[in-house]
């Protein structure tokens, strides 16, 4: 039955509110000024922007990104200018702006994640911070989100330095995302991002060469979305803190799947390089599919699958 208020788009991770359930994916919109002149991005749940790590990243060399029929796939590196440029260039030009800003942190350790974290609660340049401990595209790895015991030990050193709401952005490279979901809970995380990239390859026959020149990089976009579903579905059941699900979203309907899976917001990330505006839209999709289906909020979607 289709109600005729509108319905209310608000959710909340811990102190942070998002006037819609739909942020950006971390890497695809830049640091908003990329697509600003496309995008009023006052009407954006949120801005997640791209990595911003204690010193300046390079990245890897190219090639860094290569289509696959169903996604593509990324070896960037965490390529950015480091949290004293992001201070002094990036978070002013936001800061024109209403949305609310969570800055994505990678970190070789747990002090570095919780150096940038310091930086940003002091300078209140975020409102909250996406802890990105499932980076699978540097040689190092940053792969803390495969083990239970090192995702506590970042986000616990996190939690200690900053007031600001945690999500931690989870692997989905894992046989079990449970535990890991469930150790980032306990050691204060307000929330989680599922799922970081998948990790994979994209070999030339032609050449006999592999085409990223890291070898392996993160698969996003439709390909993904199987897998990104069950791992929020499980990881709903084992916390009880708000998930991010993110992961080959391409429009309303499959927005609507994830909130239906457990998932309380999402971000979209490889459609923005198709349609600058797709957060707004898939916002405008999920309003429009409440009223249809005679759900007065967002909250009442989530977690609503029948079995």
């Amino acid at each position: 039955m289709e109600i005729t208020t509108v319905p209310e788009l608000s959710v909340r991770i811990g102190s942070l509110t998002l006037r819609t359930p739909v942020t950006t994916g971390s890497g695809t919109f830049g640091f908003g000024s990329e697509v600003a002149e496309f995008v009023d991005l006052n009407k954006i749940g949120a801005v997640t922007v791209k990595a911003t790590s204690r010193e300046a990243r390079a990245g890897n060399p190219p090639l860094r990104m290569v289509e696959t029929p169903a996604g593509v796939l990324n070896a960037i590196g965490l390529q950015n200018g480091g949290i004293e440029n992001y201070l002094a260039e990036k978070a002013p030009f936001l800061r024109r702006y209403s949305v609310p800003i969570i800055v994505n942190v990678p970190g070789e350790n747990p002090e570095d994640f919780a150096y940038v974290v310091r930086r940003l609660t002091d300078s209140g340049a975020a409102d909250a911070i996406e802890l990105n401990i499932s980076c699978p595209n540097v040689s190092h790895g940053l792969d803390f989100a495969t083990d239970p015991r090192l995702t506590a030990e970042v986000v616990a050193t996190c939690r200690r330095a900053t007031h600001l709401p945690l999500i931690a952005k989870l692997s989905p490279n894992v046989a079990d995302i449970r535990p890991i979901a469930k150790a980032a809970e306990e050691a204060g995380a307000d929330g989680l991002s599922l799922i970081n990239t998948v990790i994979g390859t994209s070999i030339d026959a032609k050449k006999r060469r592999f085409r990223l020149a890291n070898i392996t990089g993160g698969l996003s976009g439709p390909a993904i979305k199987p897998i990104a579903l069950l791992h929020v579905y499980r990881a709903a059941q084992a916390v009880e803190i708000p998930i991010i699900g993110m992961g080959g979203i391409m429009t309303a309907t499959d927005a609507v799947e994830f909130l239906l899976a457990g998932a309380s917001a999402v971000a979209v990330g490889t459609a923005s390089f198709v349609n600058p505006a797709v957060a707004i839209e898939i916002s405008e999709g999920i309003a429009a599919y409440l009223k249809e289906n005679g759900f007065a909020t967002v909250g009442a979607l989530v977690g609503a699958i029948e079995p």
